[in-house]
């Protein structure tokens, strides 16, 4: 009991004080090289807020743990759309740029959809994820990052022909801005293990099955920095940070760590309830883009809409 409450409770305050250091370290990036918030949030922030899925997937697939491995992305993509912008949305209404909603939201949106293809397609009527199809995302990815590293420094030259005349800030140092952001990353990835470990425990207290916590808590847990960072972003009002976070973690997600994870291992569930999960996703996403194009941000209303459809979905799978 001891030992539940410290992981708990040392684990919440590393997430929040390393999330606080990383967003301050990609804003202060951001002004640094003179290019837009979002993109540093597509780019950087996901990656960073990633790394606990993709530990989780990659080392998944390495053990032949399929199941997990697929189960995890989903199940993060799933928490990510709907509770991290959904929460963020409860604490400030979070504004969507109209970049984000003509290009990185709809691309968010087809691939999940060709991650539906792959698996139900060229597999002998099983469905699975080959090594060719690990091998399609991850070329996806390249061109991905391609592209947001040609439209980052566009408009980085943009930005600085705006501002020529503006006298200039003080900036802070690159090392200053790398190491916020690194001390932030390890902040927030110690203090979602520890939560997981600490919540795991309690769990397993109160007698819950593995499956149910892994339904539960695991995959909450692999979320846990995305919902933060994204959360401390919006209370800055740093809400391309907040966007660009979700966007670009469920593209990392698929496209990057079920990319290796499939070329690693072919990935094949033992059931077809995977097909039913990615067909969830995609009309989440689909859900997601029409509410933030009606109005331009996600508000309040819309936020918790989002929270109240995580908690169907989440009663469905525990009753599955």
């Amino acid at each position: 009991m001891v030992w539940m409450i410290v992981f708990l409770i040392v684990g919440f305050v590393l997430l929040v004080k390393g999330a606080d250091l990383f967003v301050d370290g990609a804003c202060d990036l951001s002004e640094k090289l003179k290019i837009p918030a979002y993109i540093v949030g597509l780019t950087v922030v996901a990656f960073g807020t990633s790394l606990p899925e993709a530990a989780v997937s990659i080392t998944a697939s390495i053990q032949n743990s399929n199941e997990i491995a697929i189960g995890n992305v989903i199940g993060s993509n799933v928490f990510n759309t709907l509770m991290v912008l959904g929460v963020s949305a409860l604490f400030a209404p979070v504004v969507v740029k109209k970049n984000i909603l003509k290009r990185d939201l709809p691309f968010c949106l087809i691939i999940t959809a060709l991650l539906a293809v792959l698996i139900v397609t060229f597999n002998g009527g099983t469905p699975a994820l080959t090594r060719m199809d690990g091998i399609i995302l991850l070329a996806i990815f390249v061109v991905f990052m391609t592209t947001s590293i040609l439209s980052a420094k566009k408009e980085a030259r943009a930005i600085a022909e705006a501002k020529k005349d503006e006298p200039e800030k003080e900036e802070t140092p690159m090392w200053k801005c790398l190491l916020l952001i690194v001390i932030g990353v390890a902040g927030v990835i110690a203090g979602g293990q520890l939560t997981v470990k600490g919540a795991v425990m309690m769990a397993e207290m109160f007698g819950m099955s593995e499956t149910v916590i892994g339904l539960t808590v695991v995959a909450i847990g692999t979320s846990l920095p995305e919902l933060v960072t994204s959360v401390v972003a919006a209370r800055k009002h740093q809400n391309d940070i907040a966007v660009g976070n979700v966007i670009g973690s469920n593209i990392f997600n698929i496209l990057f760590i079920l990319g290796i994870s499939a070329t690693i291992s072919n990935i094949v569930p033992s059931d077809g309830f995977v097909v039913i999960d990615v067909c969830v996703l995609i009309g989440i996403m689909a859900f997601t883009y029409l509410a933030a194009l009606w109005r331009k941000e996600i508000n309040r209303p819309t936020g918790a809409v989002m929270i109240l459809i995580y908690a169907a979905y989440t009663a469905y799978l525990l009753i599955r």
